[in-house]
């Protein structure tokens, strides 16, 4: 069978129940596909008898080995960029596709569906209206043919064999795998839904969060757009935009709006969304944590490590953007005390 049989939610989030079984069934999907291409066997039928965990894993692992080409020959390695806006909705889709082919309750999966959707569509919009689709564009922090100062962060420090060796693990095929595990939580939503199959008001308050999360980052990214906008349109004319002051065009970055209470408000949401989604599937499970987090958590990791480049790539650009030191706290010594309490009572005699 695809799926193993449960007998209570907890099991839905238990590895050695849910995932490990049908481990083998990986190693067998080769020599399957080979059936499949020769006509041996139906695709229809290989899909839906294979456990969907282990289906998407292996697309993901396939679609490692597509950038990981695509990079080398073009030598781009923003290729998972272009796609990370739609691969973890692919890979939710696929998991709701699945459970419609067998038979399965997808409502849990369908509110799901649609906020990854909607996440998707303001994602790929931003992106796409920033040029990332365009031809030859990358992203900043693997460049290599920028600015001097982001050539020296990036290719400074790592070797070119080094970075070679970077792109064929981490750039293309952990970061292919990481879009798959975000959207894995899915799969145990998925477990729990054979179990209880209707929709909860839980269910709909997950999903509403989850549109707020990607409202802010929508309210945050049309902030940061028009601020760059008027920025750009300043440099090149001298004119400030209205709304706009020169001193705050003049200081290189945004601080108003939700940027005024976080440097990167969007960062923040988005890593939230991603752990609110494996935060759904402990609810579904009863649990208090599973396997799923691994995602999240690696997710989570990798922001703090794309965050503290941009800081210092920002930091380097503009002066003001790096945080001042605290002022040292003033020691007063009680002899000072004494000394002004005695000053007091001098002046009140005076008096």
């Amino acid at each position: 069978m695809a799926l193993p049989l449960l007998n209570s939610l907890e099991d839905c989030a238990d590895f050695s129940k849910a995932v490990k079984p049908y481990i083998p069934q990986l190693y067998a999907l080769p020599e399957k596909l080979l059936d499949v291409f020769a006509g041996r066997e139906s695709l229809l039928k290989l899909y839906t008898e294979t456990n969907p965990l282990i289906s998407g894993f292996a697309i993901s692992v396939a679609l490692g080995a597509v950038f990981l080409v695509v990079a080398e020959i073009n030598r781009n390695y923003s290729q998972v960029d272009r796609c990370w806006s739609l691969l973890p909705t692919v890979y939710i889709a696929h998991f709701d596709a699945w459970a419609r082919l067998t038979g399965l309750p997808t409502r849990r999966l369908d509110v799901a569906l649609l906020f990854s959707a909607i996440w998707s569509t303001r994602l790929t919009y931003n992106y796409w209206r920033k040029g990332g689709y365009g031809i030859g564009h990358e992203d900043y922090r693997w460049q290599v043919a920028l600015t001097s100062r982001m050539k020296e962060i990036v290719r400074q420090h790592v070797p070119k064999a080094v970075f070679h060796v970077f792109n064929w693990t981490f750039i293309s095929f952990i970061q292919s795998i990481l879009l798959f595990l975000i959207a894995a939580p899915a799969y145990t939503v998925l477990l729990a839904s054979t179990i209880e199959p209707q929709l909860t008001s839980a269910d709909l308050a997950y999903m509403a969060i989850e549109l707020g999360l990607v409202l802010t980052e929508y309210i945050a990214d049309e902030q940061q757009w028009t601020y760059q906008s008027a920025k750009k349109q300043y440099k090149e004319s001298g004119k400030v935009t209205r709304g706009f002051k020169q001193a705050e065009l003049d200081r290189g970055f945004i601080t108003s709006g939700l940027w005024a209470y976080s440097r990167h408000p969007n960062f923040a949401a988005e890593q939230s969304i991603w752990f609110l989604l494996y935060q759904w599937s402990c609810y579904a499970t009863k649990t208090l944590y599973n396997w799923a987090g691994v995602g999240p958590a690696f997710l989570i990791l990798l922001f703090q490590g794309s965050t503290w480049l941009t800081e210092l790539i920002t930091s380097g650009k503009y002066p003001e953007y790096r945080t001042p030191a605290p002022k040292a706290p003033k020691v007063i010594r009680t002899s000072e005390l004494a000394k002004r309490q005695q000053e007091k009572e001098k002046q009140q005699k005076q008096k």
